[in-house]
């Protein structure tokens, strides 16, 4: 553990995003025993032009008047530091020459809103945790001086074309400064290790309290009176850009027998596409997030059918977590980011393969199977994940770092 610090951690989310932050979780879990600073990404001028009619906009350009106090306390040992100054937009910007300059500029400027709410708030020989920030992030250890800094990467944005056009120079030189590169995954530790020695694989919390089906008081949603099982099933946003499309349709052609359920909205491509056509593929659509674990319960095998891409290879697959958390047999495609899954889930390469690990799930499930898998999923807690970063960031800095 590593407790009475002061933290500072910044991100390329804000606090008031609507959808849910893995940073943000962490940061609560950082408070827990820590003073912690959690500051929202600087305005950049062309969000203020495209999205000034906005709330979000809105109340930064109030703060940047001076109108409303940019500093916010949040709970107890934790704050949210609205940036007052806004930063140039500059990923257009062809020649590197020119964006480093400005880019060093804009870190500048973010490093004065951070450096200004750190003394009033009286952070001294604070830790900086870094979610992924890389383009301001490349130039924060010497501008604010850190005890430690930890860079934090759990996507691949580099192959996002926004980030990938200065990203992939980068990214590696946030990395290379970092004290300690934090990874959810092995494919993104090992993408780490070869420049940075302080590379650690952390894991990834999850709270899968909803899907927690120990006493078996989760009630199977009233859509599957009318489906003939076994039930093959997936929850999620069905997307072709993650979702293979021709493993399912093969799953639903080669077992006229069995059941495919998919809950959740659809992209075009699957809207459009013949799984539509075939009677033994159930669509039910999207519900509330909280119905999700009464859909779960209804499966007999519980599937995660990736296709694999940049935006899949190493992405941590919390949706695994939670059918885990329900104790379903469950199988996925293999790629490095399920390595760590390998003891529990069932890992095809190929559509031959989920027929095969499928049949193979409904055959040798177990009450016995269902616990060891629900104690897995649960070891996956923020506090746990929370744990390991600090021992990163230990491990890496004891030469420098007299921890208590």
């Amino acid at each position: 553990m590593i407790t009475g610090k002061d933290i500072i951690v910044v991100g390329i989310q804000a606090w008031d995003i609507e959808i849910g932050s893995n940073c943000k979780n962490i940061a609560r879990e950082f408070a827990k025993h820590n003073r912690v600073l959690y500051v929202n990404p600087p305005l950049d001028r062309a969000t203020e032009r495209r999205e000034k009619h906005k709330e979000s906009v809105q109340k930064r350009l109030r703060i940047k008047e001076g109108q409303e106090n940019g500093l916010v306390e949040i709970d107890e040992n934790l704050w949210n530091l609205y940036p007052k100054h806004n930063v140039e937009s500059i990923n257009w910007i062809p020649v590197h020459s020119i964006y480093k300059i400005l880019n060093k500029r804009n870190a500048k400027r973010f490093a004065a809103d951070i450096k200004s709410a750190a003394a009033e708030l009286g952070f001294k020989d604070f830790i900086l945790f870094n979610d992924s920030s890389m383009f301001l992030g490349l130039h924060l250890k010497e501008l604010l001086k850190p005890m430690a800094y930890a860079y934090y990467m759990r996507d691949y944005l580099v192959k996002v074309p926004y980030w990938q056009k200065h990203g992939e120079r980068i990214e590696p030189q946030t990395v290379k400064k970092a004290d300690t590169a934090l990874t959810n995954s092995e494919f993104y530790e090992e993408l780490c290790a070869p420049i940075n020695e302080h590379s650690y694989m952390v894991g990834q919390g999850c709270d899968v309290s909803l899907f927690n089906d120990e006493d078996g008081s989760i009630l199977e949603a009233d859509e599957f009176k009318d489906i003939p099982k076994p039930i093959i099933g997936y929850v999620g946003y069905l997307t072709s850009l993650r979702l293979d499309l021709e493993v399912i349709e093969h799953i639903a052609n080669e077992r006229k027998d069995w059941s495919v359920v998919l809950v959740g909205p659809e992209d075009d491509d699957f809207k459009n596409s013949n799984l539509h056509n075939l009677s033994n593929v159930y669509f039910l659509g999207s519900k509330d997030a909280s119905q999700l674990p009464n859909y779960v319960k209804g499966f007999d095998v519980a599937i995660n059918p990736q296709v694999v891409n940049n935006l899949t290879i190493g992405n941590y697959p919390r949706k695994i977590d939670e059918y885990l958390a329900m104790g379903k047999p469950t199988l996925a495609t293999k790629t490095k980011a399920m390595e760590m899954f390998s003891d529990y889930v069932y890992l095809g390469s190929s559509k031959e393969d989920y027929i095969t690990l499928a049949e193979r799930a409904l055959e040798e499930h177990s009450a016995e199977l269902a616990s060891e898998r629900m104690k897995f999923a649960q070891s996956h807690t923020w506090e746990n994940n929370v744990k390991a970063i600090y021992n990163s960031i230990k491990k890496a800095t004891k030469d420098k770092i007299k921890w208590d």
